[in-house]
């Protein structure tokens, strides 16, 4: 019998992004489809500031959070690790910074 991949926050949404917050913070947003999908990416016992510096190699402190219920949006913000289009910046949009939190698994319910 085959295994099924776990959960992602990225199937829970309808889209997951990331782009420039001016040229030394990069913004990730994951609009979630539905308030039940939101109440997930909102739990801060599963996504808070603790996990994004995990999966990015940031400092806890660096990261910001912010939940939108209203809009079923969860905006998350922190310091580029290069300066936009220095020498060693790779993503000058920081278009595929959202990979890592998109491809996070959820919990089991």
């Amino acid at each position: 019998m085959a295994e099924t991949a776990p959960t992602t926050l990225g199937d829970l949404a309808h889209e997951v992004r990331s782009k420039n917050a001016g040229p030394f913070w990069v913004t990730m947003e994951l609009f979630m489809r539905d308030a039940d999908g939101y109440r997930i990416a909102a739990d801060e016992t599963f996504l808070n500031e603790g996990t994004v510096a995990r999966l990015y190699g940031l400092d806890e402190a660096d990261v910001r959070m912010f939940r939108i219920p209203s809009l079923n949006v969860v905006k998350i913000s922190f310091p580029r690790p290069v300066s936009q289009a220095s020498l060693r910046d790779r993503d000058v949009h920081s278009g595929q910074h959202h990979v890592p939190l998109a491809l996070l698994p959820v919990p089991a319910t």
